[in-house]
């Protein structure tokens, strides 16, 4: 394909695989060697709380790849807001994806909470990108609340359970002309695929390479599958939805 690119803020990306930082925000050196060196992944998201520690994943991202800061264990807009401009005042840019979480045994995101996180960034020159429990009206707020980009969770995360909330996205990709991202339950390669096939922009997963007994060619086998599904969906196959972002 040619000069099929995701555009996000001022950022661009030419692979539409981005790697999250899951349930335990930890990283090895494989995984992200795989990600990068097998996948061609261009856009790792780390938790802010891990900077610093043991486990920093700065260590290990090469130069080239976008690191895009997250709110992982904020509870409030405010702790949110706080996190992103740490992460900004580390030179880590203006790029930020929001999570702000209360349930602590599902990990289901705090949907309210998150629009006010959103629009205080945005307010503030921030590049949003809020993780979401997929909701029209929601994502309308998000919206208009000046979110770049929507992450809409496909099931609970690590669940590994594929596109549970799949009836959901495709409204949101049929009503929300913002880039529509899925993340959090993709376990497999068809499923990301599955995804890309309806329109979504671009894919997010940790737990699935990171369970691998061969992290290399799952790798392979995502960025394939992902590639595949934007193929299908580019071509006009009957799976796609209308008026989506491209």
């Amino acid at each position: 394909m040619i000069n099929d690119t995701l555009k996000i803020g001022n950022e661009e990306f030419t692979n539409r695989f981005f790697i999250g930082s899951g349930k335990t925000a930890r990283y090895t050196k494989e995984l992200i060697s795989s990600a990068v060196n097998d996948a061609g992944v261009e856009l790792i998201s780390v938790a802010i709380k891990t900077l610093d520690t043991e486990d920093d994943p700065l260590k290990m991202i090469p130069d080239g790849v976008k690191v895009l800061p997250n709110t992982l264990g904020a509870t409030t807009a405010e702790e949110a807001v706080q996190m992103a401009k740490e992460a900004r005042n580390r030179g880590l840019g203006d790029m930020i994806k929001i999570e702000i979480m209360n349930d602590s045994k599902y990990l289901l995101p705090d949907n309210n909470e998150t629009i006010k996180a959103t629009s205080q960034l945005a307010e503030n020159g921030f590049t949003v990108i809020p993780y979401i429990y997929p909701s029209l009206p929601i994502c309308k707020l998000l919206r208009d609340a000046g979110a770049a980009a929507i992450m809409p969770l496909a099931s609970t995360s690590g669940s590994n359970k594929g596109l549970a909330t799949r009836d959901f996205i495709q409204v949101l990709l049929q009503e929300i002309n913002l880039p529509i991202i899925v993340d959090a339950g993709i376990g497999r390669p068809s499923q990301a695929c599955e995804a890309m096939e309806i329109g979504c922009a671009a894919v997010m997963a940790n737990t699935a390479l990171a369970s691998a007994a061969n992290q290399h060619l799952m790798a392979n086998a995502f960025k394939y599958a992902i590639m595949a599904g934007r193929e299908a969906y580019l071509s006009g196959s009957e799976l796609q939805s209308e008026n989506v972002i491209l």
